[in-house]
């Protein structure tokens, strides 16, 4: 290959782009990035630089991914502040919204997500958080006299950021939808003990009911839930998922559903063409299904073997790293490793997560499956999670299901 694009200046892309060098590649390398910035870290952008005090840019290089020495390594032209909109396969072209056209051998599609929105999220004090511009409004924001904040939505992201909102002295409220936040993934014992750490920290959870809409001219003043109670707001903060940022390939003949279709080793069906992070939809070998994982750790580590498998046309090496993600919130950590699903059975290891307002003590809990372990979850407990976390990488696996 003479030529390789990477689509998305993002922490999958830039993997994606060390793999490649890494293995051997010494062609043209071109990074493309919709952002104007170089690639930065983003967990961080919800929790520390959200609460940080001095200068809003005061941070911003402990946020690099990149640092001038790596950039002379990896010898690739930045192509930033232009967002891909076609690729063609056919012609080994990636179109960009100012016209200009790449010819290239290979593709890394590594575009990321968006946050979904609701209606009125244009009006001004209302907020979703994914870049570092999103995070640097919010911030200007809540330190301009806002008293009020409404979190909608408890995942990550909302939980984060009320954390955030918290630790800054505001009155935070967070809507959930759902009966509780974060079943899907941890099952509804172990939600209920993460839920409890907003109520330790003075926060109120709403669960179990919509937004309706949000109110005010000029600015938002509330939001009005699905239930009839309006929630006075000086600014509300929407974290209710993301969406994989994939229309800039209709068209291209790539399949597409909630993401790029992917083999397990990040390959697409079109010769020369890869997708990694929270864009990439993998296939589970032995399942049928598919998967998505929107993770850092993923994001990071399918670099790697997406650059392996796209130099040597042909998906040699598997993506098979065990998911894993965390989140930090009102000062404890939690953490979690593993394919849970329903059904399976919880067995406490360290701690009381049905302690209420003492679950930040911490806990460690296994879940299991046929009395084999297929994860772990962890509020404070990093050493012995790291433990079981690495038994678990090695241990016996079930049968796919």
């Amino acid at each position: 290959m003479r030529t390789v694009t990477v689509v998305g200046a993002s922490l999958a892309g830039l993997h994606a782009a060390r793999g490649l060098r890494d293995q051997g590649y010494d062609g043209r390398l071109v990074i493309v990035g919709e952002e104007r910035h170089r690639p930065y870290d983003r967990p961080p952008l919800s929790k520390e630089f959200l609460t940080a005090t001095g200068e809003p840019d005061s941070g911003l290089g402990k946020l690099a991914l990149t640092d001038p020495e790596d950039e002379a390594e990896l010898d690739a032209e930045w192509l930033l502040g232009v967002r891909a909109d076609r690729l063609d396969p056919a012609s080994g072209a990636v179109g960009l919204a100012d016209g200009r056209t790449l010819r290239t051998d290979g593709v890394v599609i590594a575009t990321g997500a968006a946050p979904r929105t609701l209606r009125a999220t244009a009006l001004p004090g209302v907020h979703t958080l994914r870049t570092l511009d999103d995070a640097r409004r919010l911030r200007a924001e809540l330190r301009a006299g806002a008293a009020r904040v409404v979190v909608i939505g408890a995942g990550f992201i909302g939980a984060e950021v009320a954390s955030s909102c918290a630790a800054l002295g505001l009155d935070v409220t967070v809507v959930e939808a759902a009966p509780l936040p974060l079943v899907p993934q941890l099952g509804e014992r172990m939600a209920q003990a993460c839920a409890a750490l907003h109520a330790a920290h003075g926060v109120s959870l709403l669960c179990g009911t919509g937004v309706a809409t949000l109110r005010g001219t000029d600015r938002v003043t509330g939001v009005e839930l699905a239930d009839g109670r309006v929630l006075p707001a000086d600014v509300v903060v929407v974290g209710v998922g993301v969406r994989p940022v994939t229309g800039w390939l209709e068209g291209s003949g790539l399949a597409l559903d909630d993401g790029v279709l992917c083999d397990e080793g990040c390959a697409t069906a079109l010769p020369g063409v890869v997708a990694v992070g929270d864009v990439a939809r993998l296939a589970r070998p032995g399942t049928g299904g598919t998967v998505r994982a929107e993770h850092w750790t993923s994001a990071a580590e399918q670099g790697a073997v997406a650059a392996r498998n796209l130099l040597a046309g042909a998906t040699v090496e598997p993506f098979g790293a065990l998911p894993y993600f965390w989140s930090d919130q009102y000062g404890a950590r939690i953490q979690f490793a593993g394919r849970r699903e329903p059904g399976d059975t919880v067995r406490i290891e360290e701690g009381n997560p049905d302690g209420g307002a003492d679950v930040a003590g911490g806990f460690l809990a296994v879940y299991e499956r046929d009395a084999i372990p297929t994860a772990v979850l962890a509020v404070n407990r990093p050493k012995p999670f790291t433990r079981l976390r690495r038994e678990l990488a090695r241990g016996p696996r079930l049968a796919a299901r």
